[in-house]
């Protein structure tokens, strides 16, 4: 598998790099970021994944996220995929930032039109994996996952359905319920159709609900974020862990909102979190 390097630059020692390459599974060019910390040169890394929200891009954490001192010291490398597949050719609502284009939901589309491109979840848990361990130092036994809104609910429900493969999942503001928020339902019905059983397998509640497991998770929450009581509702997922063998560490924030002024502030929590799971 190649990519095409769209463009590096050093910082903190390590090189920040955007890449680019054709992939299978969506049918599109799709374009990523890779932090790259200083490191000895026979060392493997491990491997943070970020995964972005709603009308983001790679470029969003890339240029507001704040992460590379942090990974840079605790030698982490970090990627930060796109949230779709892009081209124009592929479906997209051009009124509406919930769905299509910016919207994927990091599941496997299974409507028309949607199907033919929309196939995030193969895309981010088996071929871009593949090509991190084949271009980049990555010790791909030792692997974290988080996200911000809908990425952080895409970061959730992959941890919860491959705990054997991430050590560590956390999230800020993730979407804990799409069955239930507002601004995912209508997305969902026309990737994966009306039947609201076949929506369970990327919702982490219902997953938790029907017994899926991960060790722990770190969530962040501003309570002064517009979205809080319709779209994201994070009590609902504290409420679902219940009874389980599943840790929750639910911090909400006064006064923070859903920005990446919030995402900045404790992105430094997050990698160390990550990085203490990953050794």
């Amino acid at each position: 598998m190649g990519i095409e390097t769209v463009s590096t630059n050093r910082a903190f020692g390590g090189v920040q790099g955007v890449y680019r390459h054709a992939s299978s599974a969506t049918g599109t060019d799709m374009t990523f970021s890779v932090y790259v910390p200083p490191h000895e040169p026979d060392a493997r890394l491990p491997v943070v994944w970020y995964l972005s929200g709603l009308t983001c891009t790679h470029a969003n954490v890339t240029e507001k996220g704040e992460y590379r001192r942090a990974c840079a010291e605790l030698g982490l490398i970090f990627v930060a995929p796109d949230t779709s597949p892009r081209g124009n050719d592929v479906a997209d609502e051009l009124t509406n930032w919930k769905m299509g284009k910016g919207a994927g939901m990091y599941l496997n589309a299974t409507e028309t039109p949607w199907a033919e491109h929309y196939q995030m979840y193969s895309y981010i848990t088996e071929e871009l994996p593949a090509l991190i361990a084949e271009q980049f130092r990555a010790d791909m036994t030792r692997q974290g996952i988080f996200g911000h809104s809908m990425g952080g609910h895409g970061a959730m429900t992959i941890a919860l359905k491959n705990p054997d493969r991430f050590k560590s999942c956390s999230a800020f503001a993730p979407i804990v319920n799409p069955l239930t928020a507002d601004w995912t339902q209508d997305a969902f019905e026309k990737y994966l159709g009306a039947d609201r059983a076949k929506w369970r397998e990327y919702d982490a509640c219902a997953l938790v609900e029907d017994g899926a497991r991960f060790p722990e998770f770190l969530v962040d929450q501003g309570k002064a974020d517009s979205f809080l009581e319709t779209g994201l509702a994070p009590w609902k997922f504290e409420e679902a862990v219940k009874g389980t063998n599943i840790g929750l560490t639910l911090r909400m924030h006064e006064r923070y909102d859903h920005s990446y002024y919030f995402i900045s502030t404790f992105m430094e929590d997050h990698l160390k979190w990550h990085a203490e799971r990953l050794g």
